[in-house]
Parts: structure tokens; sequence; C-alpha cells
């Protein structure tokens, strides 16, 4: 299964090639062809081909090369409040009906 790519994703991916085109590893055609690339990402998967040929030395450019590596934990967050909000509106709804 793929991870979506966020906004905040692409926008980081974006903000690593423009620090890798000023040290000069990237002329800016291929910035801006990278860049078209990234915008139009789905998954964090082609966001990582963006920058996997570069290296991740850089604290922008790891951060964008790590962003299909590590586990969204926001998101596993956002569904445990979600599950909890669920189970509370069941409770509620038992306690009315009783």
């Amino acid at each position: 299964m793929e991870i979506r790519a966020s906004d905040e994703d692409r926008e980081r991916t974006v903000a690593a090639l423009e620090q890798h085109a000023g040290a000069g590893r990237l002329t800016l055609d291929e910035f801006a062809e990278r860049a078209q690339v990234a915008h139009g990402a789905r998954t964090l998967a082609e966001l990582a081909a963006v920058v996997g040929d570069l290296p991740s030395d850089n604290t922008g450019a790891s951060a964008a090369a790590s962003v299909a590596a590590e586990p969204s934990r926001e998101l596993l967050v956002l569904f445990a409040v979600a599950a909890a909000a669920l189970i509370l509106l069941a409770v509620f709804f038992a306690v009315i009906r009783a």
C-alpha cells in the first residue's frame, strides 16, 4: 500500500531540490523538471524518487528523502482519536436509548 503525499511533503521536497540546485547539483532545467514532478506527485514513493539520486547530507534533502521511510505518526494519532470519538458516540447513543 502506497502512502499518499501531503502538500507539506511536496513543499519539503521542492525545498530540498532548491538547496541542491543552489549547491550546483542540479541545473535550472533539472530543477524545474523535478519540481514539476514533485508538485504532481501523489505518493511518498514518487517524492522519494525525485530526490533519490541526490546526497542526503543536506538537512532539507534528508528530510525529503526520508519522507517515504518514516511512518506517519500523525496519521496514527488521527486514527486513534477518530476511533475514540466513535466509541464515545456509540456509548452516548446507548445511554440515550436506555
